[in-house]
């Protein structure tokens, strides 16, 4: 089994990173000194998949264990769930010892950890995500939250797991195009911070995309690593966090301006990564050469380049302005200076947005 901490003092944690290691869960929980009463949230697919599997092992750790499903999908991570879910929390009494066992992918794990950290003030919660995006990303941090129809995660919390557990298995039940999505993510890690894993994601794509338990440790573990490295320098993004937001700027505002229907969340941040390669492209920031690279592996693994077809660039641009990243009015951009480097950008003109933004995704 592999280790990662993510070293924040008392609030400090392990994320555990193995393959058949699901079944595990509930031995690892009893070192937490939680009450008995203990609530699994998830969604109906994975609940199919590993709900039973996860509830038995915790039940056998001697904990009384209680199910809580809400329907699949990005629409559902809202107010109207969690309320929901406060409900079932309230009704099965638990308290403030209990702890709330998150099991999916982003959305999941975003507004299970959401609700845990308002429920009677804040109870703990453990990450066991199952999608690649949510293994490299979302379940390490601290960042909950649930969208607005505004705006994309606007109503959140920071709110640290007490262990994210992780089985490399759990990708094999992944639909492909899921997979995909979460590579954007660890692309990123690559992009914005190591020019080796990088590379790694360009010569072994076959192995990543065919499943190789190697391959995959090794890309989760580096981008777990780099997560906790940086959330352990700047917990609440007041500075050194916001590298993480890479793509995301441009990312998110797709999302919103599409209702969160046409594109998954990885799939929108690798459009945001290509769009914001060549704002820094346009600024002199990174060579033509290195923005192309980008792009190459981005689409080596059958992500998306360019701006979507039909887009309202009135509505995009009203979207990136209501974004958590927006100081004073002003957009942040996070901008490569070359594979393994990026800064934090505050002075993107407006008429080079408009220039990037047009049907075919690229600068005139």
């Amino acid at each position: 089994m592999r280790k990662v901490r993510v070293d924040l003092g008392e609030r400090s944690y392990g994320i555990a990173i193995d393959a058949g290691s699901i079944g595990d869960v509930g031995n690892a929980l009893k070192k937490f000194g939680f009450s008995r009463t203990l609530a699994l949230v998830s969604n109906p697919t994975v609940y199919r998949l590993y709900g039973r599997l996860v509830s038995k092992s915790i039940k056998a750790a001697g904990f009384d264990l209680s199910e809580i499903l809400i329907p699949d999908g990005e629409k559902y991570k809202s107010l109207v769930s969690s309320a929901h879910i406060y409900g079932e929390l309230l009704r099965l009494r638990l308290d403030r010892r209990s702890a709330v066992v998150a099991l999916g992918g982003g959305v999941i794990g975003d507004i299970a950890g959401f609700v845990a950290s308002t429920y009677m003030r804040g109870i703990d919660f453990i990450q066991v995500p199952t999608t690649l995006l949510a293994q490299v990303d979302s379940s390490v941090g601290g960042k909950t939250g649930v969208n607005h129809e505004l705006g994309k995660n606007m109503i959140g919390t920071f709110w640290q797991p007490r262990l994210v557990w992780i089985d490399v298995d759990t990708l094999s039940t992944l639909p492909s195009r899921e997979l995909r999505a979460g590579l954007a993510e660890v692309i990123k890690y690559g992009i914005i911070h190591d020019e080796r894993l990088f590379h790694f994601l360009g010569a072994n794509r076959d192995k990543v995309l065919g499943l190789d338990r190697r391959a995959l440790t090794h890309i989760i573990r580096r981008s777990c690593e780099i997560k906790a490295e940086v959330v352990s320098r700047d917990e609440r993004e007041s500075g050194l966090r916001a590298i993480l937001n890479y793509g995301h700027t441009v990312g998110h505002a797709i999302e919103t301006a599409t209702g969160y229907r046409k594109f998954l969340h990885g799939e929108a941040v690798a459009i945001g990564m290509c769009q914001e390669a060549l704002i820094g492209r346009e600024m002199g920031l990174i060579t033509d050469e290195e923005a192309s690279r980008i792009r190459r592996l981005i689409e080596s693994y059958g992500l998306p380049a360019a701006m979507p077809k039909g887009l309202d660039l009135r509505r995009l641009l009203e979207a990136m302005q209501l974004d958590k990243k927006t100081v004073s009015g002003r957009l942040r951009f996070v901008l490569p200076l070359r594979i393994g480097e990026v800064r934090i950008e505050k002075k993107v003109s407006d008429l080079l947005l408009k220039k990037l933004f047009t049907p075919t995704g690229r600068l005139r």
